[in-house]
């Protein structure tokens, strides 16, 4: 496993990290919790520390997976966790309603400390590797958001800050007032905006970018097919780019990169997980995994280092493809 060091913050965490969103169930149609909890084990032993978490990924559920799962073994691993989507607090601004809760996105610094605190417990820990701000909160001074993160970081509950789903413009006024460790944005073949904005604003920043959903939410594995059911609760059913031309445009452009597989003796997942890996700048990735033997396809993704040209190949397959599926959706 390669491992590299998360911004300014000294933490060195596995290239491939494993994303537990899954876990939580929510939103992905449930989840096993034993499978759950030998998958992250394995994922351990495979040399993959850095496990990522939330506290919205099933209310919860998530978090407490991964404590019971790191039991006795909590210093192999290295925790995302995040704040900021609550459902204690009506301050904020309201963001859903699911499960019976009503989620806002508040980010004032009491409410941070409350979130940290049940972070805490549910993961059976003491302190968080990288603690995030998980959504921007426009209710809240960016200030008293970072004062509270640096003070929790001096008191030693965490240990770098970290932010997501941000803006330019917001991760300058978090860099403002202290040390930003890491970015966590969507990106894979299929999302590419970080790529002319926030990566090369990170790179020269000195802020490591840790991608999520390098596999689209599954349809770059090259495992759906256009009659593919989804579980009662899985958002893919009601997504626009899981309809059925839109699985079999993607599957073909796939195929275009049997080649390059073949050389690597590799799949079409860690195809897509080495190609994100590939981008300068982009430091880690995180690949959710419902089951250990998707865990060891994930993990041995890291050992595929693809040249300029095999990237720039897979580029210009993926701009054709991308263009037929937006113009048939």
């Amino acid at each position: 496993m390669l491992y590299r060091t998360i911004g300014r913050s000294g933490i060195k965490a596995s290239v491939v990290g494993m994303g537990t969103w899954v876990t939580g169930g929510w939103m992905w149609g449930g989840s096993d919790e034993k499978q759950s909890i030998d998958a992250i084990q394995l994922a351990l032993d495979l040399g993959v520390n850095l496990i990522d978490t939330a506290p919205i990924y099933g209310f919860g559920h998530s978090e407490e997976v991964v404590g019971k799962a790191l039991a006795g073994q909590r210093d192999r691993a290295v925790i995302i966790t995040k704040c900021g989507q609550v459902w204690h607090d009506t301050r904020g601004s309201h963001a859903f309603d699911d499960s019976g809760k009503s989620v806002y996105h508040y980010l004032g610094p009491e409410s941070i400390r409350y979130e940290l605190e049940q972070s805490l417990r549910r993961l059976r820990t003491d302190y968080i590797d990288i603690y995030m701000v998980h959504v921007p909160d426009a209710t809240t001074p960016v200030e008293e958001t970072m004062k509270e993160l640096l003070d929790l970081k001096s008191e030693g509950k965490i240990r770098g800050i970290g932010l997501s789903n941000m803006t330019i413009e917001q991760l300058d006024q978090y860099l403002q007032v202290g040390q930003v460790d890491c970015d966590e944005e969507k990106y894979s073949m299929l999302d590419r905006e970080i790529e002319t904005s926030l990566l090369p604003r990170c790179l020269s920043k000195e802020v490591s970018v840790v991608a999520y959903s390098p596999l689209s939410n599954g349809l770059l594995t090259g495992k759906l097919s256009p009659d593919h059911q989804f579980n009662e609760g899985d958002m893919r059913g009601a997504n626009p780019r899981f309809d059925p031309q839109n699985i079999k445009i993607i599957n073909e452009m796939l195929s275009e990169f049997d080649p390059i597989a073949r050389d690597y003796k590799i799949n079409y997942t860690q195809l897509a997980i080495a190609w994100v890996l590939a981008r300068a700048g982009v430091t880690h990735v995180l690949v959710g995994a419902r089951n250990s033997e998707q865990v060891r396809q994930n993990a041995a993704a890291a050992a595929v280092s693809l040249t300029e040209d095999e990237v720039e190949r897979m580029n210009m397959v993926v701009e054709v493809y991308t263009h037929q599926m937006y113009a048939s959706s």
